[in-house]
């Protein structure tokens, strides 16, 4: 388990993280979100001791990370897979890795397999490796001590769509095993896929966290599109049962969920040729959420 409490990071009058708390539970992914600069990676530089707190503590299992004796055996960290020795061939990395944690040299040819670093690509300088291949050397570090706790900022970057349903797969799996995954992205649309709970971050505050269901009930933003062979009829009984409803395309919107459309439907014997969720989903949320902290603004009239 990770343990923020009450975490700030000043760097003069800059607070880059500002009082924040949250847990990482065993048996889940963790979507840590948030836009460039918002103190994600600060946060996670503090977890691991790289970077001091100034105010608050990060525990994992408990103790302070400098505290953990051979940490690399109990928390697995990928905080940039560029920060690798670039004259150093893949293997000689991973090596040099395990003889530090005291593992045996064949635990290094389980990680190459599993990241799928073939032995020629394995036999490669680091310098000549493409983007993608350090986060797959990078999560084999991280996954080398068979650590209970996975600190992961921004691992899918420069990953292949391949690449990115293998890692999906990876983390699941890890933690469906019993273990502890913090994932620090910006894209969100992956974290959505993966994570169990989301913690979103902006100007180094959170500013919303939850499953999915949770962080978008909350925001009241339920919808649903619908289309049947008699919408009119359909409009009728939805209005009848409470629901504001309004034209969409070739359909109707409705304020609420697909499942008290369908029942409506079912109870008059409307047939429905489309029936989805109409909710914006979690980017449309992020966006919203912190949007005073958007670098980009979005052209005037068009929908976050």
């Amino acid at each position: 388990m990770i343990t923020v409490e009450g975490l700030t990071r000043k760097y003069g009058d800059f607070v880059a993280v500002d009082d924040i708390s949250f847990e990482c539970q065993p048996g889940r992914v963790t979507g840590f979100l948030g836009p460039n600069g918002a103190g994600k990676t600060t946060t996670m530089r503090v977890m691991v001791g790289l970077t001091p707190a100034t105010r608050g503590r990060v525990t994992i299992g408990g103790h302070d990370y400098h505290d953990i004796p051979n940490p690399g055996r109990h928390v697995g960290v990928l905080l940039d897979a560029s920060a690798q020795h670039a004259g150093r061939t893949g293997r000689e990395v991973l090596t040099l890795g395990a003889r530090t944690m005291g593992l045996d040299d064949a635990r290094v040819d389980e990680m190459l397999a599993l990241v799928s670093l073939d032995e020629k690509e394995a036999k490669r300088r680091v310098r000549n490796y493409s983007l993608g291949m350090r986060q797959r050397l990078g999560i084999a570090h991280a996954l080398l001590g068979d650590p209970q706790v996975l600190i992961l900022d921004e691992p899918a970057n420069g990953l292949d769509p391949a690449g990115i349903r293998w890692m999906r797969g990876l983390l699941k799996g890890y933690a469906e095993r019993g273990g502890t995954v913090l994932l620090s992205s910006h894209l969100l649309h992956e974290v959505e896929i993966i994570a169990d709970e989301m913690i979103l971050i902006g100007h180094g505050r959170i500013v919303a966290q939850g499953d999915k269901k949770s962080l978008l009930a909350g925001a009241g933003n339920v919808s649903t599109l619908v289309t049947s062979l008699d919408n009119d009829k359909l409009a009728q009984a939805l209005r009848a049962a409470g629901h504001a409803v309004a034209p969409a395309g070739d359909g109707l919107k409705v304020e609420t969920q697909p499942a008290e459309v369908g029942r409506a439907a079912l109870d008059h014997g409307i047939v429905l040729t489309d029936l989805r969720s109409g909710e914006g989903g979690l980017e449309d949320l992020f966006l919203e959420l912190t949007s005073d902290t958007q670098r980009d603004q979005l052209p005037e009239g068009q929908p976050a």
